[in-house]
Order: C-alpha cells, then structure tokens, then sequence
C-alpha cells in the first residue's frame, strides 16, 4: 500500500527524543516547579492587595471628547488601570514594543465584571494620539497627558519610558496602589506567555537555551508598528 506521507528534516536542534515514560517523568518534575511559582505568584498578588496607597492630585486629562478628570476616566468603576504609552514628538511611528503590546487588548469588557477600567495615557497630543490609534487599528480609550503633569508623576515622563499604574477610587478621590515598568509589563502580555511555551521560546540572545537553539537579538522577533498597522488598522 501506498502512503501519501512526505518526509521532512530540519537543520535545527531539536530536544532529544525519549520513550513516553521518561517524558511524562521530566514534565511531572517540571510541572512541579510550575505549581511552586504559581503558589508564588498567589503570595505575590496577595502582597499587592495590602500595599498602601498614595492620594493623587486631581488631574484634568484630554480625552476623545475634551478635558476629563482623572477621577471621571474611571467611569462607574473604583477601579483602574493605566498604560502609559511612549510617545515620541513628530513620529510617524511610535513605539512598536507598546504599539503592539496594546494591539492585543481587543476585549476589555470582563474587567467591569471586577469592577475596573483598563485605558491608555500618553503624553502626545489627544489629535495626534487618537489619529495614530486608528491608524494602528488599536481599539481601547486613549488620553493625553500633554497639558498635565500626570505622566511625568507616574513614572511615564515626555520622551520617557512606558509603565503601568493602578488606581483606586474614593468618591472624587483618586489614590496609586501600584506601579511597575520594564519587563515587570510583561505579566499582561498574552503573547509572551503563549511564546514561552514553545519549545524554542523567544529566541532571543538573552534566554538561556540549549546548545544550538535558534537565537537572534531581543526584540528582533517583535512586530514593529508598521506592520501591526498593516495587519489591524485603518488603511485611509
């Protein structure tokens, strides 16, 4: 009988093969590290629900519809998280590691389950801003912190870095519960953690792997904000 089958081999290293056995005792010791960070992970966050807080002044921001409150953006909701996108003065790109960590927040409506808000601050112009969210195809609330302090106080300055920041509201008062920048983002991001599944990872020169595993620079792989515009956003 005849077999449709065709055979493929690869030039790249691959992980050893074993019998079913011995991979079922490698992942059972694997996962039981896996089960200790989460564990970790759980102490963590329990460690960040009884972090203190700081009382915010109260900021105007500009939004799609004009000047706005900080302790409106939040809308019905106590609580609220905010990216802080870098911006850059007369670019026709911004930033492609924020533009396309933000593409991948396309449904944002089961934090109000939660009672919180997940929105975008950056210090460009709200015009501007808003033009390059439709031109990327990305589709939360943006603000401009252009006219306000509020970036440079939070972490996110002009011309600065990116960061998130996390609010509680009282009333009219708004109150910083938590802040991270850096790689510490990273635990929004679906992409990564899908990626550090695979078996060659993110391939970049800073992971450790083993001997022969495909690796190139960071942030190589990373698509850049032309190219998540091509594929997401508005073509006029």
């Amino acid at each position: 009988m005849s077999s449709n089958t065709t055979s493929t081999s690869t030039t790249r290293a691959l992980p050893p093969v074993v019998d079913g056995e011995t991979w079922q005792q490698e992942l059972a010791e694997l996962r039981a590290r896996e089960k200790a960070a989460t564990r970790e992970l759980d102490a963590i966050a329990a460690r960040r629900r009884r972090l203190p807080m700081v009382q915010m002044p109260d900021y105007v921001l500009e939004g799609e519809d004009g000047p706005v409150r900080l302790a409106e953006i939040f809308g019905e909701h106590p609580q609220l998280i905010v990216y802080n996108h870098m911006w850059h003065d007369g670019a026709q790109w911004q930033c492609g590691g924020c533009t396309g960590f933000t593409s991948q927040f396309t449904r944002l409506g089961g934090l109000e389950k939660f009672d919180a808000r997940f929105v975008i601050v950056t210090q460009g112009p709200i015009d501007e801003a808003l033009a390059y969210r439709r031109r990327v195809g990305n589709t939360m609330t943006w603000y401009s912190t252009a006219n306000s302090s509020f970036g440079s106080d939070v972490g996110a300055p002009p011309g600065g870095g990116f960061a998130v920041n996390v609010f509680l509201r009282d009333g009219d008062t708004v109150y910083r519960t938590w802040h991270t920048d850096g790689r510490g983002t990273e635990q929004l991001s679906y992409l990564f953690g899908l990626v550090d599944l695979l078996p060659y990872g993110r391939q970049e020169v800073w992971q450790d792997s083993p001997q022969g595993w495909p690796q190139a620079p960071t942030y190589s792989r990373w698509a850049d904000s032309d190219e998540i515009a091509a594929a997401y956003g508005d073509p006029g």
